[in-house]
């Protein structure tokens, strides 16, 4: 891989002696990493659940590396949820970050929604988790991995972060600020990327970060905690926003976080050191920079949570419900159009932000039919829903099902089903008589 001249000089005066490690972590393999999903599963469940080859990371409760031979996005295991594939540096951010059930957090450059994911599980599914990038067409990734998670405490947005600012000021508890970057800790997985920094380097990203981090500082609650990322080394990118951060706010306390690790690095400028720095020649990862900070002050007591009046009328609903073993609040339910969704609790009014799915899709009202939906399929398990049917992994019914194919069972039951593997929600059919017309969605199916 040839590397710009300009670059070898920058890490050079970055690294001094550690730069021929760094340029021989080039010839290494990539290392493959996921994230469990434990608000589905436990860490020890899924260990002895799977067949893959773990290995974990040190750095995350729930990370861990796999070999390449395991094919996990193609194991049933992963339709149904139960982990996630990141990159490991990048498990960071969420994993520093205190987050409790009750805090209401902005994820607030999060597409495709990895770093959300990560914190709705150390949430509990509790609280309220925003979820927003600018882009609406990235956010479309970010709501099929909340969907596949099942996660229901969440809205999904694609608003400006200028607009936020404006209409939500000191408003958060906690935020993950992953911005977009020079994407240098990222030359190897992808050296594709070697291109775009020498059309677009550092110091062009620096002024948009900066305009990002000070949105995202404003929305912040005084006593609340931020964690600002990128996956870069450049010093303009990473230490020099947090001093301006500093700068616009002398409260702001730059907090070492409780995780550690011997191949972690400390900040490089003066007042930083607390940050961490992550090299791929110093551990199995890519490159990533974080920091985690403190809004000291006293903040007023959090708004009440807004509530949502019923206005569901519609019998097949109020029948399928009875299926859930699950109690939901009937005030969260609302009516948008043809879609019933159950309502996160949202201490502010929401309605300055460009909403893509508020809380739990539950599903579609066709008339007077009702439509469960894969969101919801995704929520419950086997425990949860009367009329559930659980496949083994390797049942050939398993890949028929998510190939989108009916499937015969031997089943006393009539009328709509949960389709499992193992204890885990493949997503729902409708059986008559031992078979099951599939009700998958097509975006959710095996390629």
């Amino acid at each position: 891989m040839k590397l710009p001249d300009s670059y070898l000089s920058r890490m050079k005066d970055l690294l001094q002696d550690d730069l021929d490690d760094y340029l021989q972590s080039f010839e290494q393999d990539r290392v493959l990493s996921l994230r469990v999903n434990t608000n589905k599963i436990s860490v020890e469940e899924f260990c002895r659940t799977v067949p893959f080859h773990l290995t974990p990371v040190p750095w995350s409760s729930s990370g861990f590396y796999y070999d390449e031979a395991d094919r996990v996005s193609v194991h049933p295991y992963w339709h149904a949820g139960l982990c996630y594939l990141q990159e490991a540096s990048a498990m960071i951010p969420a994993e520093i970050l205190p987050v409790g059930e009750n805090d209401l957090v902005l994820d607030a450059c999060c597409a495709p929604g990895g770093k959300s994911l990560g914190l709705a599980c150390r949430m509990h599914d509790k609280g309220l988790l925003v979820s927003n990038d600018i882009s609406a067409s990235r956010q479309n990734a970010t709501l099929k991995n909340v969907q596949r998670f099942g996660v229901s405490n969440t809205l999904v947005t694609a608003s400006d972060l200028n607009d936020m600012a404006r209409l939500y000021p000191g408003t958060f508890d906690r935020i993950l600020l992953d911005v977009p970057c020079s994407g240098e800790g990222m030359f190897r997985r992808d050296p594709s990327l070697i291109r775009s920094w020498l059309e677009k380097g550092p110091s062009d990203y620096a002024v948009i970060q900066k305009e990002i981090a000070k949105n995202a500082l404003g929305m912040l609650k005084d006593g609340g905690m931020m964690v600002y990322s990128t996956c870069t080394f450049s010093p303009e990118e990473d230490e020099e926003v947090i001093l301006y951060l500093k700068q616009l706010c002398p409260e702001l306390e730059i907090i070492r976080p409780d995780i550690s690790y011997e191949g972690f690095m400390p900040g490089i400028l003066p007042g930083t050191e607390n940050c961490i720095r992550l090299y791929p020649h110093r551990l199995r990862g890519e490159g990533h920079f974080a920091c985690l900070m403190k809004k000291n002050g006293t903040s007023g007591p959090s708004p009440s949570p807004a509530v949502h009046p019923a206005r569901i009328r519609c019998a097949q609903f109020d029948e399928f419900l009875k299926m859930i073993r699950i109690s939901f609040d009937p005030s969260r339910f609302m009516l948008n159009k043809d879609r019933i969704l159950y309502l996160p609790e949202i201490p502010f009014d929401s309605s300055g932000l460009r909403v893509v799915r508020s809380g739990l899709l539950m599903g579609t009202v066709k008339g007077d039919r009702f439509e469960p939906s894969q969101h919801l399929a995704h929520f419950l398990s086997a425990d949860t829903f009367a009329q559930s049917i659980c496949l083994e992994p390797d049942d050939p019914n398993t890949e028929k099902y998510l190939r989108g194919e009916t499937i015969r069972v031997d089943s006393p039951y009539d009328g709509w089903v949960l389709i499992c593997t193992g204890a885990y929600p493949l997503g729902f059919g409708k059986i008559k008589n031992g078979t099951v017309k599939n009700r998958i969605e097509p975006g959710s199916r095996k390629l």
